[in-house]
């Protein structure tokens, strides 16, 4: 299974692309699109469109897993999140590939075993479950990885519920 991971940003997108073979996890793609804070908002969504559509034509993720919206303090930044979720969820849904959404406290679940650890700490096990030990990459990368983790974990765990 190929998955997309989407961590939205109207400044920066993450994007990190996992594929599972034989339980293995495999980085196929990590990345990031990333926009002038400038700009006007509509140039900057239709770039995020642009960068997550050359994404999955590259990489034909079979699913696509992004972060939903977590608590914020300032609604203005809240409600910019959620229209470059929306944008996400257009190319997403545009493409035929099934969506999956993931709060920030279940992605940090999946990969921490507990849903309050920093970033810094989803980061490093982001790199030691892909064995990228010595790769650099931004939160906003690993963020997008770790929530395709997220989805392959639930899946898994789903099918192995299923075959009981």
């Amino acid at each position: 299974m190929r998955v997309l991971g989407i961590d939205p940003g109207t400044i920066v997108t993450g994007l990190g692309v996992i594929e599972e073979v034989d339980s293995t996890l495999r980085c196929v793609y990590a990345g990031k699109i990333r926009t002038s804070p400038d700009a006007k908002l509509s140039l900057r969504l239709n770039r995020i469109y642009d960068g997550i559509q050359e994404v999955l034509t590259a990489y034909r993720p079979d699913e696509v897993a992004i972060e939903d919206l977590f608590f914020a303090k300032d609604a203005k930044a809240a409600l910019k999140l959620g229209h470059a979720r929306g944008v996400a969820l257009l190319a997403t849904e545009r493409n035929s590939i099934p969506i999956a959404e993931y709060t920030p406290t279940q992605v940090k679940k999946a990969v921490l075993g507990y849903g309050l650890g920093t970033k810094d700490q989803v980061q490093h096990m982001v790199k030691l479950l892909l064995g990228m030990h010595n790769e650099k990459f931004t939160v906003d990368i690993s963020d997008a990885l770790a929530v395709a983790i997220c989805h392959i974990h639930s899946r898994s765990l789903l099918s192995k519920l299923c075959e009981v």
